[in-house]
């Protein structure tokens, strides 16, 4: 009997241990690592828009993104008011945004993709033209991002939103700026939660050097690293997982060239 018992315990040992591993190697568990970024919950806030139905207005924008089309984010995106912004790591999180409670709105959902600041207006009450002065949450939306969930000449319209993972195709990107002693780096097509709190770069002559935020979605290290291949590992700013980019900009690299990697966060 105390055979059969001792077999039996080294059985339910093995099991455990077995399911404790495949745990650890699907990610559930492993650390203080979530598993991926899951959808919030609606709430309430207003959408107005800028520019006009081109969306040529809302290129650029203080996230650093550039050209929204060719960087791949099309126009589909949205001015955070500074609430939301949180300083430019929100750059890149993506919403779900309807339009609810007015007789203007469209059932359409559309998901947008933050890319700008909607910066506060202290001189005008922020029910009555500030829309965006804190303690709001607010999305000034491109026109062509507004125009599909609520008719524009509405001006302002009552929403509901969430935030939802990034879905991207491809590896993450990284567009490098600087010169030889000081690398700025801004980084787009993020999947998962779309944001980054921290990140490091790497060189082939170097260890893992410390970046520090710009702004927006901008990181900067000052360190020589011309001819030198270069990889990037980076810290989800609302996930927390960590992914590491290997040699994704060649020894050859310049200033003004983006370069994609292979890896990206679910």
């Amino acid at each position: 009997m105390a055979s059969f018992h001792h077999r039996w315990s080294l059985t339910m040992f093995l099991v455990v241990a077995t399911l404790a591993i495949i745990d650890r190697v699907n990610g559930a568990g492993y650390g203080d690592t979530p598993s991926g970024f899951q959808a919030t919950a609606w709430q309430p806030s207003h959408a107005t828009f800028y520019g006009d139905e081109s969306a040529s207005a809302t290129m650029g924008g203080s996230c650093g993104f550039g050209n929204l089309v060719t960087s791949g984010y099309g126009t589909d995106t949205a001015a955070l008011s500074s609430v939301l912004y949180s300083k430019g790591f929100a750059c890149g999180q993506c919403f779900q945004i309807k339009c609810v409670q007015s007789d203007s709105c469209y059932s359409t959902i559309v998901t947008v993709t933050a890319t700008n600041l909607c910066p506060p207006n202290p001189a005008q009450d922020s029910n009555n033209g500030g829309w965006c002065n804190p303690p709001r949450t607010h999305f000034d939306m491109a026109k062509p991002a507004f125009m599909k969930i609520a008719q524009w000449k509405a001006g302002i319209v009552p929403v509901s939103y969430r935030r939802v993972p990034c879905v991207k195709k491809g590896g993450i990107k990284f567009s490098l700026q600087g010169n030889g002693y000081w690398l700025l780096v801004y980084v787009m097509n993020v999947g998962g939660s779309g944001d980054i709190a921290s990140m490091w770069v790497k060189g082939t002559k170097t260890s893992w050097l410390a970046m520090s935020h710009n702004w927006g979605a901008s990181y900067q290290a000052f360190a020589t690293l011309s001819g030198q291949t270069l990889s990037f590992k980076i810290t989800s700013y609302t996930s927390k997982e960590t992914i590491i980019a290997t040699n994704v900009a060649p020894s050859s690299w310049q200033v003004g060239m983006t370069y994609q990697a292979n890896v990206n966060f679910n």
